[in-house]
């Protein structure tokens, strides 16, 4: 694969980002974009490993080491098709998964990883800019109809694989827009949604129909999707946030991230949110160290936040890989793009409450610092004495993770079985406890990864087709 030395002469270059300074002052994306040149150097670097276990990395087995030869022999076409066989979005994931791929790359072992996101955002990207992604209509219509509810990740790829199939698929979303939390959750800083509003144009040509402002079991009957339709499929999202139940809870300025993030979504947009909910001005304090506390610091320093403070629960992870983890994803200290624009990150921090003005307003987080040992194997937190401290605030951000989907409405309707954890049970070809019924992505995994999510989509998609027609002739993903 690529050159053969390539790995030994070449060093790993990542993308060149906008200054801070600059990319704070907008809501666009601020990678720059790499040369042709530089983007052959770096897929050069993809050595003849033997075994790539960046296919084990990736949920859905993307044809790594394939992708990166071709686009170091300058064949982009070839490379966008090779790319497009596994993954129905790439310019989804090549800009907001955590790379798993890379931390399984052979050369991590003793070196630097090859670019793997930024060659395969830049594949698509390429391919996008000389007009080669065009529809994919069925040759042939099945006459059956499919609705999938929720228009995430999940629910675009089952949709976009099962109208190639050749059925009529109807695509429900609650909100006013399609794109679930791809638009909603992800702030245009690391996504514009340009890239969710073309596939869309893609997939209308294919033959999905999108139906907004519809939730499922509130607006729209259940019993109305399962007389007009011949399949269902829940994709719905694990939307359930965390909470944090300590006195002070109630104080106004205290809110859960998924709040906070889409009203900015939509006010780049172009919408006008009456109140809407902004840091400018403000001391802000998010808790949760995820990728979703990262959105709310970025955003909050884009509105003009007077200083962010993130806790997380949890020790600060070592900053190396720890031995013998690899090719596996391993616990360490991440530093988002968002974490360099400017925030104060302390771990092992337990809130105990917060306090607030004579108009109910949170003004203070009070919180002590935590020691965590090891009780029979498991870990165990215990509070430190004499660490407790206090920390004035006047927005709280609370990105704790989200529980599963909300059971009430549509599952509690249907009567579909759950999982000890709350998410829905489904059998090996994705159909829930109810015959026509099935299910895919964070509704029945929980919370997890928009690489998972698609790879959910595309394997729901084949027990659907295969349920309505006996067999499917939909591409399959890799086990793993």
């Amino acid at each position: 694969m690529g050159k053969i030395t390539g790995f030994l002469e070449i060093p790993r270059e990542a993308p060149h980002k906008e200054p801070v300074a600059a990319r704070l002052r907008h809501w666009h994306e601020f990678e720059e974009k790499p040369s042709d040149e530089q983007l052959r150097a770096q897929g050069a670097r993809c050595m003849d490993c033997g075994i790539p276990f960046c296919h084990k990395g990736c949920p859905l087995g993307n044809i790594i080491p394939d992708w990166n030869d071709l686009v170091y022999r300058n064949r982009w076409r070839e490379a966008m098709a090779r790319l497009h066989s596994t993954n129905n979005f790439p310019e989804f994931t090549g800009r907001i998964c955590p790379a798993p791929c890379e931390e399984a790359c052979v050369l991590n072992i003793n070196n630097d990883p090859v670019t793997i996101k930024t060659i395969e955002k830049s594949i698509v990207d390429h391919a996008w800019d000389a007009g080669w992604v065009v529809p994919q209509p069925p040759e042939r219509r099945t006459g059956k109809k499919v609705a999938v509810v929720g228009s995430g990740p999940a629910g675009l790829a089952c949709a976009q694989q099962l109208a190639r199939a050749g059925h009529l698929v109807t695509l429900y979303e609650r909100a006013d827009r399609i794109g679930g939390l791809l638009r909603y959750g992800i702030p245009d800083f690391k996504m514009e949604k340009r890239h969710i509003d073309r596939r869309m144009e893609q997939m209308g040509a294919e033959g999905v129909t999108f139906v907004t402002n519809a939730h499922v079991g509130v607006n729209v009957p259940v019993e109305q999707l399962r007389r007009e339709f011949d399949a269902l499929v829940l994709a719905g999202g694990a939307t359930k946030p965390r909470d944090l139940a300590v006195p002070g809870r109630e104080l106004k300025g205290i809110h859960f991230a998924m709040e906070f993030l889409p009203q900015q979504n939509r006010v780049v947009a172009g919408d006008r949110v009456a109140g809407q909910l902004v840091a400018t001005g403000k001391r802000v304090v998010i808790l949760g160290g995820g990728d979703t506390g990262s959105d709310c610091l970025g955003t909050s320093n884009r509105q003009g936040a007077v200083s962010v403070h993130q806790f997380e629960l949890l020790p600060e992870p070592p900053k190396d890989r720890p031995p013998f983890t690899w090719p596996n994803w391993p616990m360490i200290l991440r530093t988002s793009t968002s974490h360099e624009e400017g925030v104060v990150r302390d771990w092992s921090i337990n809130t105990k409450r917060f306090s607030g003005d004579a108009h109910g307003n949170v003004r203070k987080l009070h919180g002590v610092r935590l020691e965590w040992t090891q009780d029979g194997g498991r870990p165990a937190m215990r509070e430190i004495p004499g660490s407790e401290f206090e920390l004035e605030c006047d927005l709280v951000l609370l990105a704790l993770g989200f529980l599963g989907p909300e059971p009430d409405t549509m599952l509690a309707q249907l009567g579909v079985k759950l999982t000890d954890r709350g998410n829905v049970w489904v059998d090996e070809s994705y159909q829930t406890s109810v015959p026509g019924v099935f299910a895919c992505g964070d509704m029945r995994r929980g919370q997890s990864l928009v690489v998972w999510a698609i790879w959910e989509g595309r394997e729901a998609a084949r027990g659907v087709d295969a349920y309505l027609m006996g067999r499917t002739f939909l591409p399959a993903s890799p086990e793993l």
